[in-house]
C-alpha cells in the first residue's frame, strides 16, 4: 500500500470516528442500556423475555452482564432488535485522531532512534549540535509517518 492510499484510509476513518467523539466522554447508565431503556419504556423483564424468546431470569443476568462489561456484542444486537433499535458502537482515539495518535507514536520512535544514535556519535567525539538533532527527529518522525512501520507500536 502506498503513502497516498495509507493516508486516504486514515483520514476516512478518521471521519467516521469523529461521529463518536461527541459521546466519547458520557457516563454509561448505572445499571447498563438494557436496563435502562427496558425500565424507562415500562418494559418488564418478562416482556422482554418475550421478545427475546428467552427467560426472564435469563435477561435479569443479561443485565448483569452487560453491568459487568460481560455482554457480547451480538446478544446487544440482539436486545436492540427487540426493542426496536439499533446497537451502535466504535472506537474513539485517546488523541485528537488517528492521525494525531499516529504523529506521536512516530515521533516517540524518532526520539528513541535519533537520541540513541547521537549518543553513540557523541561517546566517539562526533557529536551534533541540538538544531541538528531536533531536524533528524522530525525528519525521521515524518518518515516513520509515511511508512507506517509495524515497529511504530512496539
Amino acid at each position: 500500500m502506498n503513502i497516498d492510499q495509507k493516508q486516504l484510509l486514515i483520514s476516512q476513518l478518521d471521519r467516521k470516528m469523529a461521529l463518536f467523539a461527541g459521546i466519547k466522554g458520557m457516563a454509561l447508565p448505572g445499571e447498563g442500556w438494557i436496563h435502562a431503556v427496558r425500565t424507562t419504556l415500562g418494559m418488564t423483564l418478562k416482556q422482554l423475555s418475550n421478545k427475546l424468546g428467552i427467560t426472564p431470569q435469563a435477561v435479569k443476568d443479561m443485565e448483569r452482564r452487560e453491568k459487568d462489561g460481560a455482554v457480547t456484542i451480538q446478544r446487544l444486537k440482539e436486545v436492540a432488535a427487540a426493542l426496536d433499535m439499533q446497537l451502535v458502537y466504535g472506537f474513539v482515539p485517546k488523541a485528537e485522531s488517528l492521525e494525531k495518535m499516529i504523529e506521536h507514536r512516530a515521533l516517540l520512535l524518532a526520539q528513541e532512534i535519533v537520541m540513541k544514535t547521537s549518543h553513540t556519535m557523541h561517546l566517539e567525539n562526533q557529536g551534533i549540535d541540538k538544531a541538528a538533532i531536533d531536524n533528524a527527529i522530525r525528519k525521521r518522525a515524518e518518515k516513520l509517518k509515511n511508512e507506517l512501520p509495524k515497529s511504530l507500536w512496539n
